[in-house]
């Protein structure tokens, strides 16, 4: 499943980054969406973009674009 197919609430363990954007995919890594971490769905903006993610204690606001290419396995 897509990440940016959760809805609000929802909790999923990433899978792999299929990011063809080097320089996205490096700034996904470096902010911590990497290989095995849970994710909680928190918020989605009232046109659906962006998407708040919380994550390693901390929360992060994504577009929806970049989401579509991050594999996830729900967890809740």
């Amino acid at each position: 499943m897509k990440l940016s197919k959760l809805k609000v609430g929802q909790e999923a363990k990433v899978i792999s980054l299929d990011v063809k954007n080097k320089e996205i995919r490096r700034h996904l890594l470096d902010m911590g969406v990497t290989r095995g971490v849970n994710v909680k769905i928190k918020k989605i903006a009232p046109m659906g973009d962006p998407i708040d993610i919380e994550l390693r204690g901390y929360e992060l606001c994504i577009g929806k674009s970049d989401l579509k290419d991050i594999k996830v396995e729900v967890i809740k």
